[in-house]
């Protein structure tokens, strides 16, 4: 590796744009490519050089990093990536892909000689633009100096859960499991609050500085009171995420009722209008043409 390390980025949405940014500021080479160019563009000013096709991104880069939807588009812009890999490379995937979606891409790691790092992360925009995610990563020991300053960037800590790639993946299964299921507390309170002709500000009160009180309910309360579904986690990855974990599950001879039915919200909403918002927008759901009641006081 050249003293200065060159990573490229594929796949800069919602959390890979932000990542590819912090990486820019800690000084690295970086190389940025999505299929849709025009998310990728705004990178330059940071000073990633945008190019035209994963293989022109990976050329020549030390590390790869991938954010991409899932498993399916990652196998996919990695093996379009493939003429421009060289061996022994470290492959960071972040994309959360699931037990069956992880199998291929470890696959597809030792059919080009790349170092595979299994690393989905824990968060959302804000603490990505914040490069305070936290990295939960599975990979071989002798990997883990050459990406360092890669995990840095991105995130305030990196918890290493083992050598075995999907060791990481099974634990951000397990914790994403519990974000959806306050998401969807949080969303069916108000949306019940709503429907009660209850102040939403009185259920937060009741609940303020209390067992029951926690910083994600108040952030998830405050997207759907002030209507902003700019989206930090949308729909359509959630309802993607929840299906991961009820696959998960049955997998492991396990029934996950709250998760199949918070898929099956998420794709309510999603029919409504509501994918590319915020996964609070599952609060419209809850009513039967989608739009809310909204009771004095809300």
């Amino acid at each position: 590796m050249s003293d200065l390390l060159s990573v490229a980025v594929l796949g800069t949405g919602i959390m890979g744009a932000p990542m590819a940014r912090n990486l820019c500021r800690a000084g690295l080479d970086v190389r940025v490519w999505n299929r849709t160019r025009a998310k990728a563009e705004p990178l330059a000013e940071a000073g990633a050089r945008v190019a035209g096709s994963p293989r022109d991104a990976v050329e020549g880069a030390d590390v790869v990093l991938t954010m991409l939807h899932d498993g399916p588009a990652t196998a996919e812009t990695v093996r379009a990536a493939a003429p421009g890999l060289r061996s022994g490379t470290a492959w960071l995937q972040c994309t959360t892909a699931g037990l069956d979606g992880l199998p291929p891409l470890a696959a597809l790691a030792g059919e080009y000689g790349l170092t595979f790092v299994d690393a989905p992360v824990l968060g959302t925009r804000q603490p990505a633009e914040a490069g305070q995610l936290l990295v939960l990563a599975a990979g071989p020991h002798e990997a883990r100096p050459g990406i360092e300053p890669v995990l840095d960037a991105i995130g305030s800590r990196t918890v290493w859960v083992g050598e075995e790639a999907g060791a990481a993946t099974r634990l951000k299964l397990v914790c994403n499991s519990w974000v959806l299921a306050v998401t969807h507390g949080t969303v069916e309170a108000l949306s019940l609050a709503d429907g009660l002709g209850v102040d939403p500000q009185g259920f937060l009160d009741a609940v303020e500085g209390g067992a029951l009180d926690m910083g994600y309910l108040r952030i998830k309360a405050d997207v759907i009171r002030s209507g902003d579904f700019t989206p930090s986690f949308a729909v359509g990855t959630a309802e993607k995420d929840a299906r991961l974990i009820v696959a998960a599950a049955e997998e492991a001879g396990l029934r996950l009722d709250v998760a199949a039915a918070g898929a099956e919200r998420f794709r309510r909403a999603a029919g409504l209008g509501h994918g590319g918002e915020d996964m609070a927008a599952s609060y419209f759901a809850s009513f039967p043409d989608g739009k809310e009641k909204r009771s004095k006081g809300s």
